[in-house]
């Protein structure tokens, strides 16, 4: 219409809001029309299914709309603080009790004539039925015209209420955007144009509009994730890397003459696909994912070998720098004299170890970068050390990243960006990944599971102790322990933390408290609980490993344990990856509960690692029948680490997977599950795919190139796609 000024999703929202309704809102990220009509409903409320009060039945969940007649705040009898006790009265009159512990969060939107949806588990207290702690959400007048209420993220500024008129207003000024999606791939897929998704996700009148909303919305972020990561694929073969196909009797000929074991048929085929990717011209990126004990270090020095041979230099990145000394270690104790170049007892044809941590000596690190630069050294160990800016190599052709989960996109590309040339890249996790994962996080990577295990590898037994059942059960853990050692091996105790109580140590990755679960004391400490086990554990020699102990004092430690002069360590999830030590048979994690499920995994892959069986031991204050300790229970019950992996994803919240904590930034997808979207994940990865083969660098799709923008969510993650 003439003279009336519309709006597109480029438009900053004080357009279509003015600035007062548009500085509320930028809090919450929202600070475009964009990024209001992204800010999906949580969930629909269905009048047409919301349950009169008159009618609800203990044990169930129940949604309702009532008025709230009073709300009083009362002490608590039995411990301090106050709740705040409603009573809300539905339009046939029924009457309920609402009870909310908090009451400070709630008391100034639940006030007498607010009227909401109410929505919880119906329990009984002194013979009536209630809602304990209810979610609601406050409704105006024109919500009594709706089939169904839209319920959004909020915070204590802003209510969803508010949030929903905004993004009612801000849908009435503007025109229904172009579509990113080719026509083609809409009508192959059935998925209505973004412009009627967006309203209806909204303003839904049926059922059917929510779910082919949702759907293609869904389809809108998995593309856009696919696209990203196609654009890297194209990125990296697009560059030359240097070619390393294998020489008949170099090193790699003469460590495979020389192994006492032979590898394992998962070794022998993975090598071998390795072995191709690293003869040919373009960069090779694969990921190679094995249970825990598969052996895939053998599998990354036998390829640094291979380059090696080929005149050009490895590089091997470790998370930590523990494990960055262990690598090294092993990587010098498996070569032996081919490890050994410069020494006197070197083989004819040998290489050079050297490790490279941020912590070394001014001295060290310069012999080291020294070596590094001037290629006398063939294998570079280090952590993120070496992707600073003054290491230099005189020819790196092949990086190697240990556990990958530790390391950022950024990161990675750091030391892949290096040089005219880009180096091969081989990418390892002993963390099993579900399908979904690996086509959504490591879509840009060849995908080779190392399966079996080598020979030599001892079963682990592993018990859950349930002390709030058993109390006294702990004593025989600490009995288990001392005839672990009686036996010629040694344990591990291990803690979820150091010793503060500050919430997010780098080392504890604890699951998210069960919801109505009562607060929690803070998790056990290696510093705390040390003296005791000492005392627990006279006559034993026990050290103590955390990751807040200065280098040398950690790798001394670790020296003291590998060689036997120490028999039970208690550590901190330190030593979760890549610590080897075949006499150590027992661990007993503390607080089991406070691990995240591959983490337990992890764990319990550092025992067993040897000829004599492994005992793992799960102790947990953690009642029977929770959440917490059906984890526990499924961690016993399986050493299948794919198995744990899928359960640990429908445990966790999906964007520590799909945001920061693969990226280092703030995840822009809101609908995408990785456990519900499999099938729509694996066709948009075909059509990102195709399109990026037939359109490379998505010049002639503008909409499609900025919608992995708007997928990945912020200028961070988008500029790594700009360096291609």
């Amino acid at each position: 219409m003439e003279g009336v000024q519309t709006f597109d999703l480029d438009s900053r929202l004080t357009g279509p809001l003015g600035k007062k309704a548009a500085d509320a809102l930028a809090p919450l990220g929202l600070e475009t029309v964009g990024d209001l009509l992204r800010h999906y409903p949580r969930r629909h409320v269905d009048r047409g299914r919301l349950t009169d009060i008159a009618g609800l039945v203990a044990g169930e969940h129940a949604t309702l709309i009532a008025q709230v007649e009073k709300a009083t705040l009362r002490d608590m009898r039995r411990r301090n603080g106050q709740m705040l006790q409603v009573v809300i009265r539905d339009e046939k009159g029924g009457q309920l009790d609402c009870t909310f512990f908090s009451p400070y969060k709630v008391r100034q939107f639940v006030k007498p004539g607010v009227r909401a949806v109410f929505s919880g588990k119906v329990g009984v207290f002194n013979q009536r039925l209630q809602l304990t702690h209810p979610q609601f959400e406050a409704l105006d007048e024109t919500d009594a015209l709706r089939p169904f209420l839209s319920v959004y993220p909020a915070n204590s500024k802003v209510t969803s209420q508010e949030i929903a008129r905004s993004i009612r207003q801000t849908l009435e000024q503007i025109d229904d955007p172009t579509d990113p999606l080719p026509e083609e791939l809409r009508r192959r897929e059935k998925l209505p144009e973004l412009g009627r998704a967006l309203r209806r996700i909204h303003v839904p009148e049926s059922e059917a509009d929510i779910h082919a909303a949702r759907h293609r919305l869904v389809w809108d972020e998995a593309l856009g994730v696919q696209l990203a990561l196609a654009l890297r694929r194209q990125d990296a073969v697009s560059r030359p890397a240097p070619a390393c196909p294998r020489t008949a009797g170099g090193l790699l000929d003469a460590f495979d003459a020389d192994l006492p074991f032979p590898l394992t048929d998962g070794q022998l085929s993975v090598g071998t696909e390795i072995a191709a990717d690293l003869a040919g011209e373009h960069p090779m990126n694969r990921l190679v994912q094995g249970d825990v004990g598969a052996g895939k270090t053998i599998v990354a020095l036998r390829a640094m070998l291979q380059v090696v041979d080929a005149g050009a230099q490895a590089a091997m990145l470790a998370p930590t720098e523990v494990l960055a000394a262990q690598h090294a270690r092993s990587l010098r104790a498996m070569l032996g004299p081919l490890g050994r170049g410069g020494e006197l007892d070197g083989a004819d044809n040998a290489t050079a170890v050297t490790l490279l941590t941020g912590s070394m000596s001014t001295k060290a690190k310069r012999q080291a970068m020294l070596d590094a630069q001037s290629g006398a050294a063939g294998i570079v160990v280090g952590t993120h050390a070496l992707i600073q800016d003054a290491v230099g190599f005189a020819d790196l052709g092949l990086v190697v990243v240990d556990e990958q989960h530790r390391f950022g996109v950024e990161q990675r590309d750091a030391l892949r960006a290096r040089g005219e040339r880009a180096p091969h890249m081989l990418v390892m996790t002993a963390t099993p990944i579900p399908r979904t994962v690996a086509m959504t996080v490591y879509g840009d990577l060849s995908v080779s599971e190392l399966k079996g295990m080598p020979r030599g590898r001892s079963p682990v037994a592993t018990t859950v102790v349930p002390l709030a059942e058993h109390p006294q059960w702990i004593e025989r853990v600490w009995q288990r322990i001392r005839e672990e050692v009686d036996a010629g091996h040694q344990c591990y105790v291990v803690c979820p933390r150091v010793g503060d109580v500050e919430k997010g140590d780098p080392e504890l990755d604890e699951p998210p408290p069960e919801e109505g679960e009562p607060e929690r004391r803070p998790p056990l400490a290696v510093l705390d609980i040390a003296p005791m086990i000492t005392e627990k554990l006279a006559g034993l020699r026990v050290g103590i490993l955390h990751g807040k102990l200065p280098p040398d004092e950690k790798d001394a430690v670790m020296r003291s344990f590998e060689r036997a002069e120490l028999d039970v360590l208690v550590a901190t999830t330190v030593i979760e990856v890549g610590v080897d030590v075949p006499n150590a048979t027992g661990i007993v994690l503390l607080d089991a509960d406070r691990f995240g499920l591959s983490q337990l995994h992890q764990l319990r892959g550092r025992v067993g690692r040897g000829s004599a069986p492994g005992l793992c031991l799960l102790v947990t204050e953690m009642p029977a029948a929770t959440t917490a300790r059906e984890r526990l229970d499924a961690v016993a019950g399986t050493t299948d680490g794919f198995e744990l992996a899928r359960l640990d994803l429908e445990l966790r919240r999906e964007g520590d997977v799909l945001g920061a904590s693969q990226s280092g930034a703030r995840s822009g997808l809101k609908l995408l599950s990785l456990l519900r979207h499999e099938e729509v994940i694996a066709k948009a990865q075909l059509y990102a795919q195709d399109l990026v083969e037939r359109d490379p660098g998505l010049a002639g799709h503008p909409r499609l190139l900025a919608l992995v923008g708007e997928t990945l969510g912020d200028e961070e993650r988008a500029a790594y796609l700009d360096k291609a």
